[in-house]
């Protein structure tokens, strides 16, 4: 039985390596697509001429006239093949009319020895005469101008397609610029406040809590340096790191603060942008517990409908006409962080909302498509 299995293991190699070869594009190996083209083009053109002359008169000489044709028109197109690549890296003008002689000449030569070949095995007394040469002109030359015509519009598509893949990188790259921008523009301020805290804690001697408070703004701040900038997490991880800041803040504001999650259990392994919730938080402690002496409720809720995920941050503040106007509506960084990196993230496929109602506090809702798997993205 291992016998019977054993060459087939090694056939597995073999089949794996055709597919993969036969999936790639036509033109990522340039030389390759040219050879294979080159052979297929003449080889047509063979069966072509060979059939044409069959149809008018059955005979050796004819299929003989065909295959020596082809051949010289094979080396002669691998002759211009080599001058073309040379021309094309000179300035425009100079190329095309490099070209235009080049082209005349060639079929000038093809002539010649077509006439010649035809000659010397047709007739008795073999040489090259001017109508044998004009016979062959016409039909040669449209074989090299059509030959040229393929050879640099597949170099022109060639050029275009590497152009576009440039672009594509350079946008790639820009997006990744513009996503880890965005990343690291999340407000520092609670890392000022946290560390303002400690010292505090510190000084009044209250080593225990300072430490606790520290090792908690450490574990934090290795999550956000750890993670990939532009990376996806899922909802639970964001949701652990939403708790990690919370615990931070709430030494704080021990019970003038009071989180709630509400998560849907269907959604915790959605992905998302990594701390995309993070400002939310920050912005309804800014504005929601600090100015209130009783404090606040902050609530993160997460659900599922349909195919998308519906978030939601919400705060029992004074909301935006009791409270100053949120500069993170319009000037700061972070309502307009998390819009830029929703369509980053997702274009048009996202809603952002925020609402809010006098006396009962602000909420943001965010819906986003329901995906279990980092977007992929090309690399630079």
């Amino acid at each position: 039985m291992a016998k019977a299995v054993e060459p087939a293991r090694q056939l597995m190699p073999d089949t794996i390596s055709r597919a993969n070869l036969l999936s790639r594009p036509f033109f990522e190996d340039k030389v390759r697509a040219f050879w294979m083209l080159q052979a297929a083009g003449w080889s047509g053109y063979l069966l072509l001429r060979t059939v044409s002359s069959i149809s008018n008169e059955l005979s050796v000489e004819r299929i003989i006239t065909a295959i020596i044709e082809s051949i010289v028109g094979y080396c002669l197109t691998l002759l211009l093949s080599t001058l073309y690549g040379t021309y094309r890296r000179m300035p425009r003008i100079t190329g095309i009319l490099l070209t235009l002689g080049t082209l005349a000449a060639a079929t000038v030569i093809y002539a010649v020895l077509d006439a010649f070949t035809v000659s010397f095995i047709k007739m008795a007394e073999p040489g090259i005469s001017v109508s044998l040469v004009l016979a062959a002109l016409f039909l040669n030359f449209t074989v090299l101008a059509g030959w040229s015509a393929l050879y640099f519009g597949i170099n022109f598509y060639l050029i275009v397609e590497q152009q576009i893949d440039q672009m594509q990188v350079l946008e790639n790259q820009a997006s990744h610029a513009q996503l880890a921008m965005l990343r690291y523009q999340l407000n520092p301020h609670f890392l000022f406040n946290t560390l303002n805290s400690i010292s505090t804690l510190v000084l009044l001697k209250q080593t225990e809590r300072a430490n606790v408070m520290l090792s908690r703004l450490s574990s934090f701040l290795r999550y956000t340096l750890a993670n990939e900038p532009t990376a996806h997490v899922t909802l639970a991880q964001e949701v652990e790191t939403l708790k990690l800041y919370l615990e931070i803040e709430k030494m704080r504001f021990d019970e003038r603060m009071r989180p709630h999650f509400d998560i849907d259990p269907r959604v915790v392994k959605a992905r998302l942008p990594s701390l995309l919730l993070q400002p939310l938080v920050e912005n309804a402690i800014k504005y929601a517990v600090t100015p209130q002496e009783e404090g606040a409720d902050i609530t993160i809720t997460a659900r599922l409908t349909g195919e998308r995920v519906q978030i939601a941050v919400s705060d029992t503040g004074p909301g935006l006409i009791e409270a100053k106007p949120r500069p993170t509506l319009s000037t700061g960084v972070g309502l307009a962080n998390i819009r830029e990196r929703l369509v980053q993230a997702y274009g048009p496929d996202h809603r952002f909302d925020a609402r809010t109602n006098p006396g009962e506090g602000f909420s943001v809702e965010i819906e986003i498509p329901f995906q279990l798997e980092e977007p992929n993205r090309e690399a630079a």
